[in-house]
């Protein structure tokens, strides 16, 4: 390919892959835009690249959510804070799709960019996009606005504050529950932003507003931002306004009540007619026995505890399930043994994926109480159901589990129960799962040492490597660069380097080019001796390759060792 065109290459990949029919090939190209982007450089990823991904209508929210990651670390490579705005328009319209995850993650990114940008950008062009999507036709649109004000605001001129507090005004009144939840949920960051004479007048109006809301969750989030808005107001118009809505709601345990009046009210909440209501009082469970003496709350708590983990809601039980672990150390271990642990067991085989999970993140506060053998018996079923659960999502927290319960269970029980599992995620069909596998073999590594990863890790990785699909066979090269600075030298030098050098010689280009940045990155581990005699050899025949990314990241890979060679 003639030298001038080869600027044109990654981009036209890029192109090709992201309409291509294999979500893998669209996701593995999204992961990659930082790559492009450096090799188009600052002006043509401003011209090109970041129109083309807005006008990237991709239906997978795998791929979407991705992207919304991705640009949200964008702004060196579109010229640093000065072009930042040009990543507004896609993550824009990542804002208003259907999947909740994608928009929150754009509207992660949208905070993380504009706090990065100067203030005549925010007013020219962050502002104008938070009033688009509060303006929004879609509800979407418009949720996602809430989140985007306390960036917006302190750099608005005082017309446009005053047209910003309308605005969220009237989102706080809008027809959608969904959006007033948004707006009340946002509300403390917005308030924190506003000026002191506003916010007892346009901010105290919005708060009352949700608080009456004809919507219980709309108002249990306001109450729920009651800390947040009392801290910004000075203690007498804190007793004015904020008071009597707790005392209305017996939501927080003010010391002013008397436990017998809390524990009554905090029963009714726990039993409440909506789903809503159970779900915010089911979350406080644990903070709120912690106030308690064990015998109120073995006496009171614990039978609507145990009402609660076979409530017909299963975003009640996944409350729940998130925070009862914390009980065992408020109620000891012979009260944890003999009513908490029945209630531990019978979420931990509720049909819901994410109640299963939420009692497996918590593992070790239980275990610090009872131990682990009465545990494991239990718990290994729930692992592996959860490993191979058909939603990878539910698959990527269990992976991210593993190290935690590999540190909890000990060796023993993990070679013998999970060892097989975290080599099968390696060849899973979704990108991110066998990334993350890779990075959870790393942790184990540390954590086990690498003498027991030399023998249970090591052997069934580099055996991948001649696996017939090329993206198993890159995920074998990942695991190995993450491996090698875990162990160590003379393993590295001995079992990896022999492996990346065959690979070196892949028929397939995206493997060549990760041979090079693998080999880049162990150049630190081994001695020179190694680098002269193995390393350089195969990035110099890497270095005539025939496909520019190959190139390109072979010469990178020689101008890092030459760097270490002046430097030492």
């Amino acid at each position: 390919m003639a030298s001038v065109d080869e600027p044109l290459y990654p981009i036209a990949v890029l192109i090709d892959e992201l309409k291509n029919d294999d979500i893998q090939l669209r996701l593995n190209s999204i992961r990659r835009l930082s790559t492009i982007a450096r090799a188009l450089g600052e002006e043509r990823t401003r011209k090109e690249l970041i129109p083309f991904l807005s006008e990237n209508n991709d239906d997978d929210d795998e791929v979407l959510l991705a992207m919304a990651e991705e640009l949200g670390v964008f702004i060196p490579y579109v010229g640093g804070v000065e072009h930042a705005h040009v990543l507004l328009p896609p993550l824009e319209t990542l804002c208003t799709v259907e999947e909740t995850c994608v928009r929150d993650k754009a509207v992660e990114s949208l905070c993380r960019i504009g706090s990065q940008m100067r203030e005549s950008d925010l007013v020219d062009y962050f502002i104008p996009l938070v009033k688009r999507l509060a303006g929004g036709e879609w509800f979407t649109a418009r949720v996602s606005a809430c989140g985007l004000f306390h960036i917006a605001y302190p750099s608005a001129p005082d017309m446009l504050k005053t047209e910003l507090r309308s605005i969220y005004s009237q989102l706080c009144q809008d027809d959608m529950p969904m959006v007033r939840r948004a707006a009340a949920t946002n509300l403390g960051k917005f308030a924190a932003t506003v000026e002191a004479a506003h916010l007892k007048t346009d901010i105290m109006s919005m708060f009352e507003d949700l608080t009456q809301d004809d919507q219980d969750s709309v108002r249990l989030l306001a109450v729920e931002g009651c800390a947040a808005l009392g801290k910004l107001l000075e203690p007498q118009d804190c007793v004015a306004h904020i008071l009597p809505v707790i005392v209305n709601f017996s939501q927080v345990p003010f010391k002013m009540h008397s436990m017998t009046d809390l524990v009554p009210a905090y029963v009714r909440l726990l039993r409440d007619n909506e789903a809503e209501v159970r779900i915010a009082a089911a979350g406080k469970v644990t903070k709120f026995c912690r106030i308690l003496n064990p015998e109120l709350a073995i006496q009171h708590i614990l039978p609507c505890v145990k009402e609660l983990s076979s409530d017909s809601s299963q975003h009640v039980r996944s409350a729940l399930a998130s925070v009862i672990m914390g009980m065992a150390p408020v109620l000891g271990k012979d009260a944890t043994i003999e009513q908490l642990l029945p209630i531990f067991l019978s979420l931990l085989k509720d049909e819901f994926p994410d109640v299963r999970l939420n009692i497996i993140s918590k593992l070790d506060q239980v275990n610090q109480v009872i131990g682990i053998d009465l545990l494991s018996q239990s718990l290994l079923p729930a692992i592996v159901e959860l490993a191979e659960d058909r939603h990878w999502r539910v698959r990527l927290a269990i992976i991210e589990y593993i190290p935690l319960l590999a540190s909890q269970l000990g060796v023993g029980f993990f070679d013998d129960k999970l060892g097989a599992l975290c080599m099968q995620w390696l060849q899973d069909k979704v990108y991110s799962i066998r990334d993350a596998a890779a990075n959870n073999l790393k942790r184990l590594a540390e954590e086990f040492g690498p003498e027991w990863a030399m023998q249970h890790i090591v052997p069934q990785v580099l055996d991948m490597v001649n696996n017939p699909h090329y993206l198993y066979r890159m995920t074998v090269l990942r695991a190995i660069s993450l491996l090698a600075p875990v162990m160590g030298s003379e393993i590295t030098c001995s079992k990896l380097l022999p492996v990346i050098v065959t690979a070196s010689k892949d028929r397939v280009p995206n493997i060549k080019f990760n041979v090079a940045k693998v080999l880049q990155s162990i150049i630190p581990i081994v001695d020179q001796s190694v680098v002269e005699k193995t390393i350089r050899p195969s990035l110099v025949e890497l270095g005539e390759d025939p496909d520019v990314d190959v190139r390109f990241f072979a010469n990178q890979a020689l101008q890092s060792i030459d760097h270490v060679m002046m430097s030492s």
